[in-house]
């Protein structure tokens, strides 16, 4: 069984009590980020975060390391 996962790495940044860091973007279902972005629905990422579509990433934009991970490991 394939998930439809997007091969972007779209959405928010990972939130944290200081500003130490850049900002992190997970990997969510291609089909649900114009829906969050839209209608302010929450996504569910492949690391388990949940959150609205709030941003998308530039190129070379920092991905959740267990986003990658778990995607990898999806993808072969």
């Amino acid at each position: 069984m394939e998930a439809d996962v997007s091969t972007l790495t779209e959405v928010r940044p990972q939130e944290s009590d200081t500003d130490t860091g850049p900002d992190m973007f997970h990997y969510v279902q291609k089909d649900k980020i114009a829906e969050s972005a839209v209608m302010g629905t929450f996504v569910l990422a492949l690391c388990g975060e949940k959150f609205p579509v709030t941003k998308s990433p530039k190129p070379g934009s920092p991905v959740c390391p267990r986003c990658k991970e778990i995607y990898e490991s999806m993808t072969g």
